[in-house]
C-alpha cells in the first residue's frame, strides 16, 4: 500500500488515502453534476485501500449534503477546497477523494472517465458507493 495527502489549500482538512494500485489504473471520475462540474472535482477511490480523513480546524469543515442527502461532501469553510465525500450505511462507511488536492498529483495518473449518476434512485446511489468506495477509518465528527 502506498499513501498519498491531500489537503484543502489553508490546510485545515486533510485525507490519507492508502491503495496498492498505482496511479495509472486509478478510476478517475469525473461526476458531471452541478456540484462536481463547479469544483472541477475529479474523484477516485479504491475498495481495497483505506482512507482517513482529518480536520485540524474542526471549524473549518462544512459538510454539505444536495441531492439525495445520502453523502457529506467536504468542503473547507476557510478557502472553500473541496478535498472528497462520505456515506455511512449499515455496512460502514466510504469516501472518494478529489484528486485535485492531492498534494503531489502523481505524473501517471491515470484518464478521466465522465461519469453521468441521474438515473439512479436513492437505494442505487448508495449500493454505487457501497461497492466502489474506500473504506474510511476515520471521519471528522459531524457539526
Amino acid at each position: 500500500m502506498k499513501n498519498f495527502r491531500g489537503q484543502c489549500h489553508c490546510g485545515a482538512i486533510a485525507f490519507d488515502y492508502s491503495t496498492a494500485l498505482p496511479p495509472g489504473d486509478w478510476p478517475i471520475r469525473a461526476c458531471q453534476c452541478a456540484f462536481c462540474r463547479a469544483h472541477d472535482a475529479l474523484s477516485t477511490s479504491d475498495t481495497a485501500g483505506t482512507l482517513i480523513f482529518t480536520a485540524t480546524v474542526p471549524d473549518y469543515l462544512q459538510r454539505y449534503r444536495f441531492a439525495m442527502k445520502t453523502a457529506d461532501f467536504l468542503l473547507c469553510r476557510n478557502c472553500g477546497v473541496y478535498i472528497g465525500a462520505v456515506i455511512d450505511t449499515a455496512n460502514g462507511c466510504f469516501g472518494i477523494i478529489n484528486t485535485h488536492a492531492l498534494e503531489t498529483t502523481p505524473v501517471d495518473i491515470a484518464a478521466v472517465a465522465a461519469m453521468n449518476y441521474d438515473q439512479e434512485d436513492k437505494s442505487g446511489r448508495v449500493s454505487r458507493r457501497e461497492d466502489r468506495w474506500t473504506p474510511v477509518q476515520q471521519s471528522p465528527d459531524k457539526d
